[in-house]
């Protein structure tokens, strides 16, 4: 049976490189993958952006509304029928794997319809994403799959004390809130850093949330 895999970790864990990394793993022993990410992650707009420079557009973006299983269903469809096109006996027919970034932002349905394809479809399903926002409060998306995917793998980072990262800082022009919407993307002035959670407590006053 297909396994849907949860991969997360604090902000610059790594998990697109990861991601992309799983991606050329496939396609190097000449398996066919689909990559998806949610529409509300506007960075880099259709792309997966990874921190060591690394890019590659997605297949198809997945909005609020949307049937995440439908729409892999479409473009697992598409690559069957590109696939005959090309006439080539050797080739891969399916689909061996669906990627998924910023895995955080889907809903808690979508995270069901990502079991489905695993389980229902035959198709592993690897997640990427956090698990917590700044105010350490956990995403619909995060806490589902927390709840259904059949692995866990944490991918880890460091505070820049050294110690091991586990929650994500919001700064707002170099200074840490912790107060707000919980999806900023798209704030010029607002960046990320991987606390632990000395320096979280240390930052926020004491408070967790």
């Amino acid at each position: 049976m297909a396994k849907l895999y949860f991969r997360y970790g604090a902000m610059n864990s790594g998990k697109s490189t990861a991601l992309l990394q799983a991606a050329y793993n496939y396609e190097e022993r000449g398996q066919r993958v689909l990559l998806a990410k949610p529409a509300i992650d506007t960075k880099g707009a259709s792309q997966i952006e990874s921190r060591l420079g690394m890019t590659r557009e997605v297949d198809f973006l997945i909005a609020a509304q949307d049937d995440a299983r439908g729409l892999f269903a479409a473009h697992r469809a598409r690559v069957r029928s590109e696939t005959q096109e090309e006439l080539l006996p050797a080739a891969p027919a399916d689909v061996a794997c669906l990627l998924v970034d910023e895995a955080q932002f889907l809903t808690a349905d979508q995270v069901d319809d990502l079991f489905r394809i695993a389980v229902l479809d035959g198709i592993p399903v690897l997640a990427y994403g956090i698990r917590n926002d700044f105010r350490t409060r956990v995403f619909p998306g995060s806490a589902r799959l927390l709840a259904v995917a059949h692995t866990l793998e944490e991918l880890k980072t460091i505070c820049r004390c050294g110690r091991k990262a586990v929650f994500n800082g919001r700064k707002v022009d170099g200074e840490f809130v912790f107060d707000g919407d919980q999806v900023a993307i798209d704030g010029v002035a607002v960046t990320y850093e991987s606390l632990c959670g000395t320096c979280y407590l240390e930052e926020s006053g004491g408070l967790l949330g």
